[in-house]
């Protein structure tokens, strides 16, 4: 194998991990940022709470259905508490599931007339995309915390955990404030960059042996 064949091949496979058209393709390492100094340490930090949450939620989702399984077929019995911590779990991987998203660009875009734009221009909508984006996220996170003060006033409590119900809440604003801040970084780091980036980590592209059907 030639030079020129090893760096082509190193090029591929470093275009198939920041490529958005395939799913298997997102990265499995450590997340590491290419934004410096601080932003790119906030960015870290975000995605490892993004990773944390999201393995958790999973986690005990699985772990409780399999519990009230069981308990129903073997113990003739249900877990009278899965339903409400199913729902728990399912808001709390809903609105970190849309920031993870967000971070590696898999968001669904409309991009027919985007895509037939020049690369300056795509640039250009690409900051003012990510900074409406995060202006309109950081919007819904601070309508969702006030919904969240009014529900703490009225002072209900699920039936069966007997948790207030403010509480089950907490992930939405946060997960529109992370997934805000995840567009707001994606935009600084196309101001820097002189590629067009998804996201912090996601490069604009397309694989080479992708055929248009």
């Amino acid at each position: 194998m030639t030079d020129k064949d090893a760096g082509g091949r190193h090029d591929s496979q470093l275009q198939s991990q920041t490529d958005t058209t395939g799913l298997d393709d997102a990265p499995t390492g450590p997340y590491t940022s290419n934004l410096p100094g601080f932003l790119g340490t906030v960015d870290i930090l975000i995605s490892r709470v993004e990773s944390f949450v999201l393995a958790v939620g999973v986690l005990l989702m699985a772990a409780n259905t399999v519990a009230n399984v069981v308990g129903r077929f073997v113990f003739q019995s249900s877990l009278f508490f899965s339903e409400e911590l199913n729902r728990i779990l399912i808001i709390m991987i809903t609105f970190a599931g849309i920031s993870y998203a967000a971070r590696y660009g898999r968001h669904i875009r409309m991009s027919a007339i985007y895509d037939a734009m020049s690369s300056r221009t795509r640039k250009v909508m690409m900051v003012v995309i990510c900074f409406t984006t995060c202006i309109f996220m950081f919007g819904l996170a601070y309508y969702a915390f006030t919904y969240i003060l009014t529900q703490a006033g009225r002072g209900r409590v699920l039936p069966a955990l007997q948790i207030p119900v403010w509480v089950t809440l907490v992930w939405v604003p946060l997960g529109f404030f992370m997934t805000g801040l995840q567009y707001f970084l994606t935009g600084v780091q196309n101001l820097l960059a002189k590629d067009i980036y998804l996201s912090t980590a996601v490069l604009e592209g397309y694989d080479d042996d992708e055929m248009e059907v």
